[in-house]
Formats: C-alpha cells, structure tokens, sequence
C-alpha cells in the first residue's frame, strides 16, 4: 500500500517542478496535459538536439524496436557497429564505447584514464579537472567536478582529482605531478553559467598534456554532435584530445552516450568496462538518424547562423535593459543579469508558455533546438523583453 496520495507523490522528490504533465511534444514545442504550449529553449538541457519528436529519431525508433530490441552486449549489432564506425570517420578518434548517459560516458573516461596510467605510466591516477566544471551526479563524475553544491556531499568523495581554474595554463601546469595521469575539461562549462574556454587555452592545453605525456579529456556532453556549430567543440580550437565524451544530444532525445578514445588511449581489458544496455540497438539507431541531419555541412551552418542572430538579439536586449554581456557559441548561450532574478525570469517565462533556464541565479542559459527557426528565436525574445520590461518597472517603484 503506497502513502502517495497523487500521483506526483509517488516519485522521488529531486527537484522542484511545475505542476504541469506534458503530454507531446513537436519541434521547439510542448504541450501540457491542459492543452497549454511552451516554446522550449531548454529541450532536456540540450538533449533534444533536432527538437521534440523529431520525424528522423521516431521513424528510426520505431524501424528498429520491430526488428532487435537487444541481443545483449556480449553480442555485436548491426547498429551500434554503424554509429561507432560513423563517429570514427568524423572525429579524431578510433575506438568508441556506448553508454547510456554522459555522467556513465565520464565516469568510463575516467577508469579509461587510470587505467592508462596504470599500464603506461607507473600507476599515475590523479587527473587534473577546473573549478566550476560539472562532469555527472555519479560519486566519481561529482568528485570530479568543480561544483560548489556538490563539496559537502556523499562524503567521503572518490580521491584523485586537483582542480585547475579554467583559461589559466599556469594553474594546471602548477598541479602536475608524477602522479598525474590526465587533464579533464568541458570545453564550455555549461552548469556553471556558460563559461568558455577559450581556444588558445585549449591549444596551451593540448601543449601542456603532451609535453608531459598526459591524457586530454574533453567532455562535451553539452558541446558535442553540433551544438556550437561544428560537429565536434574541439574543432574551433583546431586541437586533438585523446579521449572525448558525448551525451545528450548524441540520442536526440533517448538515453545514449559514447566514450571515444585514440588507439593510443584505449587500453581497456576484457572486463574492465561494460554494461548491460551500452550499444543498446534502438538507441544507437536514434544516434545515427542523429548523426546523419546532424552531420550535414549545410546543417552546421545553418546552426551557426541561428546562434549568431540568436547571440545578436540578447546583446540587444541586454543594452535595453542595462545587464551583463552574452556568453557561449552556437546555440549554447548564457545572459548575464548581474542581478539574482534568474530563477524569477524563469518562472514568470513559463507561466509565458516560454521555457527557459537558470543555471545560476544571475544567468540565464539557452539550449533550443539546433534547428530553431528566426520566427522561434523571436517569439522567445519578445516574451523575455516584456518580462525584463515589467521587472525593471517593477524594480523603479520599489
């Protein structure tokens, strides 16, 4: 007998939600159990990289679940071999790992990275992360991140990470020991506020590790499959990483991830790693639906210019309002309020039928889908300007 008295009730409390139940989704829309319809510059935290529903993904999803839902993981399958051999031909990368989340794809990246040190370099393990970074919510992935939140939590953390601060060289240089195994980062650091950093730190970076004979890690989670108008984050600053994540937008809505590694990373043993749904046939055919509208030259540009009208227009309500400057690339952005009405922004938006995003209290974040249209981006900029409107008149009369 359950003591859930609604059926809110019966899940875990984790967050806190609105009341609405969405019941559908089609491109940059949602709509609720009450009919009600939200533009969604949210999209799962980036997840829903070609929007809601997309066409593409159901059809694959639906091909496939008809076909071969699992044969298990200690069998090949036909999808997870095209996916993993569609991502080596368009990365730097020769062998790939399928998870079923970026913090499961992370914490891989991690045993990877130990593992490595302890066959190449005399058992080294530290790896070298940055102050602000967010890397997964499992023990490890939130012992590797740079989160404030997380400090205080699940005590003790897994051991052997030094946190660096992102875009100077000299702090991670300063933090290198014989012990040292890799240098772990998120490109742009999305959870705390869109910081990125910033392709020359990147180039030092990829000096540094291998004047040192370190891994580098790059994980874009966030950044990855299209995200700042590029396939691939690394390929702005023109660098090569060993090892690299990718979550979210990689499934287009499904549970899917990948650990990608160099031949000279991968050292994995029979038994080191694995997992009962990794290559799962369904989801890895949704990936490469994904990847093929993804991975469309006239696709990323296309992304890139939604992100440069997208970055335009809050630049202009920024000098409207008198708030902070624009951050991020491609359709990875961040406005700074330089005030902590963030969440208040947020929460008046939705009852708008606009979602939004505060991953700090004085920054707004925007992750629509990578085929938002110039209509969208205006709708969503008319709702947030008639809201910054009435809170500055708010704010004269207080």
């Amino acid at each position: 007998m359950t003591n859930a008295t609604h059926p809110y009730d019966a899940l875990m409390d984790i967050t806190a939600r609105p009341k609405a139940v969405f019941v559908r989704g089609a491109g940059s829309y949602l709509w609720d159990d009450s009919r009600k319809r939200y533009l969604d510059f949210v999209q799962g935290w980036a997840v829903n990289c070609l929007g809601h529903s997309p066409p593409a993904v159901a059809d694959a999803l639906s091909a496939q679940s008809r076909r071969l839902l699992t044969p298990s993981p200690a069998f090949y399958n036909e999808p997870s071999l095209k996916l993993a051999q569609a991502l080596v031909e368009t990365s730097c990368f020769d062998r790939v790992f399928f998870a079923n989340s970026g913090a499961e794809a992370n914490e891989g990246a991690i045993k990877l990275a130990r593992k490595f040190g302890s066959v190449h370099k005399g058992g080294a393990f530290e790896i070298i992360t940055f102050a602000g970074g967010f890397h997964g919510r499992t023990l490890a992935t939130m012992s590797a991140s740079g989160k404030k939140a997380f400090e205080p939590l699940f005590e003790p953390k897994v051991s052997g990470f030094k946190r660096a601060t992102l875009n100077d060289i000299a702090s991670v240089e300063a933090l290198v020991t014989a012990n040292t195994v890799a240098v772990m980062l998120e490109p742009i650091q999305g959870e705390a506020g869109v910081w990125p950093a910033t392709d020359k730190f990147l180039q030092e970076l990829r000096a540094l590790t291998k004047a040192h004979g370190l891994l580098l890690v790059f994980d874009e989670i966030q950044t990855g499959m299209g995200r700042t108008g590029k396939l691939f984050h690394y390929e702005h600053a023109g660098v090569a990483p060993d090892i690299m994540t990718l979550g979210k937008g990689i499934g287009g809505g499904v549970p899917l991830a990948a650990l990608l590694a160099t031949e000279h990373a991968s050292c994995f043993e029979h038994g080191d790693q694995g997992g009962t749904f990794n290559g799962n046939p369904v989801m890895c055919a949704a990936g490469l639906a994904v990847l093929e509208e993804v991975g469309k030259p006239e696709f990323l540009k296309a992304v890139t210019d939604a992100g440069l009208l997208l970055e335009s227009e809050l630049q202009k309500v920024s000098a409207r309002h008198g708030l902070g400057e624009v951050r991020g690339r491609g359709l990875l952005l961040a406005l700074d309020l330089k005030l902590p009405i963030a969440p208040a922004i947020v929460a008046q938006a939705f009852q708008e039928g606009v979602l939004l995003n505060a991953p700090q209290v004085d920054t707004l974040r925007f992750m629509p889908a990578l085929n938002v249209t110039r209509e969208e981006i205006a709708e969503m900029i008319d709702c947030l300007d008639a809201i910054l409107t009435k809170a500055g008149a708010a704010r004269r009369v207080a």
